[in-house]
C-alpha cells in the first residue's frame, strides 16, 4: 500500500476532467493512489487505466464485482492484465465467488471486499436486505468471510473498521470511504467520518473524493487529508 494510505476518489465523466484535476498532482514526487470507479471506467475504459499507470499512479479499481463464480473469476482474469494494485467486489456474493476471486488473481493484484455501502442507514439495509440484524453484525460477518477465504481487505464505514480489525487481523486492510473533512457537505452520504477519526478507529487507509474534487484548491485539499491523517486534526 502506499506510505500515505489515501486514495482520491476520481468522480469524474471524462478523460479530459481527470487530466485537468491531475495536473497539479503529475508534479509530486510521491503520487496518491487513484480510485477509478465504474463512471469513469465505463467511459473511459482499460485504455485509459494503462495511461495513468505509465504516468506513475497506483490504480484502486472500483468495479465493485458481483456474478456468478465462473464470471467473476474470468473478470479477475482479465483485471490482471491492467497492472492495478487493487480491485473491489461484493462480500454478498458470497464464500464461492471470493474464493473464485482469489484464485484468479495476480500476485499483485489485492482484493477487497464490499460489506455495506456506505450510503445505506441501518433502517435502509434493513429494509432492502429484508433482514433483522444489526449493521455491524452484517459487516462483521462479510468482513469474517472475506478474511477465511483470502481477500486481502475490506470497503467499510470508518465507523466498523476498528470492528474488523478484531475480528480479523491487523494485516487485514480495512480501507473506508465516505471521508469528509470537517465542514464539507456529507451529501448521499450516511455513515461518514473525518481522515484523524478514520485513523483513531483503526483505518488503514481513507478513500476520498469530494473533499478533495470539489475543493477550490485539490491539492491543498489533498495535502490537509494527509496532515489529518498523519498527525491530527488541522482546524
Amino acid at each position: 500500500m502506499q506510505d500515505n494510505n489515501i486514495f482520491i476518489a476520481l468522480d469524474f465523466p471524462d478523460a479530459e476532467s481527470v487530466n485537468s484535476f491531475l495536473k497539479p498532482f503529475n508534479l509530486l514526487e510521491k503520487k496518491p493512489a487513484l480510485k477509478v470507479g465504474m463512471e469513469l471506467f465505463y467511459s473511459e475504459g482499460p485504455y485509459f487505466v494503462k495511461q495513468l499507470r505509465d504516468a506513475g499512479y497506483n490504480i484502486f479499481l472500483d468495479l465493485k464485482l458481483y456474478d456468478i463464480p465462473n464470471t467473476v473469476a474470468k473478470s479477475v482474469s482479465s483485471i490482471n492484465k491492467l497492472d492495478v494494485q487493487y480491485l473491489t467486489l461484493h462480500a454478498s456474493g458470497g464464500k464461492r465467488m471470493l474464493e473464485a476471486a482469489v484464485q484468479n488473481k495476480s500476485k499483485q493484484l489485492k482484493l477487497l471486499a464490499v460489506t455495506q455501502l456506505t450510503s445505506f442507514s441501518e433502517q435502509e439495509m434493513q429494509k432492502t436486505q429484508l433482514t433483522q440484524v444489526s449493521m455491524n453484525d452484517s459487516v462483521k460477518h462479510l468482513a469474517k468471510i472475506a478474511y477465511q477465504v483470502g481477500v486481502n481487505g475490506t470497503i467499510s464505514s470508518a465507523n466498523e473498521a476498528a470492528m474488523i480489525k478484531m475480528a480479523t487481523e491487523e494485516s487485514f486492510l480495512r480501507i473506508t470511504p465516505g471521508i469528509r473533512l470537517l465542514g464539507d457537505d456529507v451529501s448521499d452520504q450516511r455513515r461518514v467520518m473525518t481522515p484523524r477519526k478514520a485513523r483513531e478507529n483503526d483505518s488503514s487507509g481513507l478513500v476520498v473524493g469530494r473533499s478533495i474534487t470539489q475543493a477550490v484548491d485539490p491539492l491543498q485539499a489533498y495535502q490537509r487529508v494527509l496532515r489529518e491523517w498523519q498527525e491530527g486534526d488541522v482546524q
